[in-house]
């Protein structure tokens, strides 16, 4: 990734990232040209992105906390001037639903503080059959997913 030629590249990890979750150190010395956030935030030319791989629990794979207070702390981190968010996982019902049910899967705590912050753009992924984007009242929600969730990379990269 440090390889790519764009000037800035923002990433965070996700629930099959286990390295980041359990050897962050060696994980973050891994990576080159890239800023990592977890639970951070950088300024770019005037532009606040915070990061966070956090996510309900999701089986036993990396970054989950149970839903309730945990959550709404790590989202309660975020701060009220941020203008681009980018989570692993999405809020609840804002392209979360899954194939399996049609369940949602979203967090509810993170789409409260989402709603209180009012974000330019909230950037996500995790579920993979809810691709794309949709503008609630002045946020730009970007499920950018490019996987399907047999693992296929068939989206095309949201920009």
């Amino acid at each position: 990734m440090g390889s790519l030629p764009h000037s800035h590249k923002i990433i965070i990890a996700g629930n099959h990232e286990l390295i980041f979750e359990r050897e962050n150190d060696l994980a973050r010395s891994l990576m080159t040209n890239v800023t990592y956030l977890e639970d951070e935030e950088v300024v770019i030319d005037g532009i606040k992105f915070y990061g966070s791989p956090w996510q309900p629990w999701f089986y036993d794979w990396a970054f989950n906390l149970p839903k309730g207070e945990l959550l709404r702390k790590k989202w309660n981190l975020i701060p009220e001037d941020t203008d681009i968010l980018i989570t692993h996982g999405p809020p609840y019902s804002i392209l979360n639903r899954n194939d399996w049910g049609n369940e949602q899967k979203g967090c509810e705590e993170l789409l409260k503080r989402v709603m209180e912050i009012k974000l330019k753009v909230h950037a996500f992924g995790h579920i993979h059959e809810d691709y794309g984007s949709k503008k609630v009242d002045k946020t730009l929600f970007v499920n950018a997913s490019i996987c399907t969730v047999y693992y296929e990379p068939i989206n095309k990269p949201i920009v």
